[in-house]
């Protein structure tokens, strides 16, 4: 997935608020901040508490929340400094807003949507030559 896509929404974020906001991936690698000084920083110990948890964690002074896929695995993690219940409720806020620019990426990119769209005849005749094209279908 594009980090691009949660860079923007970190932009947004960052008017917000004074505090700082992330994304980190599997591997605890931070691939998206407000403050860049954490980009490609990384954070194992972070990935290993928060991985197993569905709900927000507090951990070395941030407040983490993670994202799983469609087939519930864990895939990203939303962090907010802090980790008093302010920083709960901004990382859960962030969680619902990166959470959302993710689905709704995949749905743009999925080859199989695109292809249940066509058969449940919900897009429009001249889109599919513009979206086979976007998705290298012949």
């Amino acid at each position: 997935m594009s980090n691009s896509v949660f860079q923007s929404v970190m932009l947004q974020l960052k008017e917000t608020t004074d505090r700082i906001f992330g994304v980190i991936d599997t591997e605890g690698y931070v691939v998206s901040s407000t403050d860049v000084a954490f980009l490609g920083e990384r954070w194992p110990e972070a990935v290993l508490k928060v991985s197993g948890s569905q709900e927000v964690v507090a951990f070395g002074q941030k407040t983490f929340k993670p994202m799983f896929n469609s087939a519930n695995y864990f895939e990203y993690a939303v962090f907010c400094t802090g980790d008093d219940e302010l920083a709960r409720a901004y990382c859960s806020m962030a969680y619902i807003a990166l959470n959302n620019a993710k689905v709704f990426y995949e749905e743009k990119h999925d080859r199989g949507t695109f292809v249940k769209n066509i058969i449940m005849d919900n897009i429009l005749p001249g889109d599919i030559y513009i979206r086979a094209k976007e998705l290298h279908f012949a």
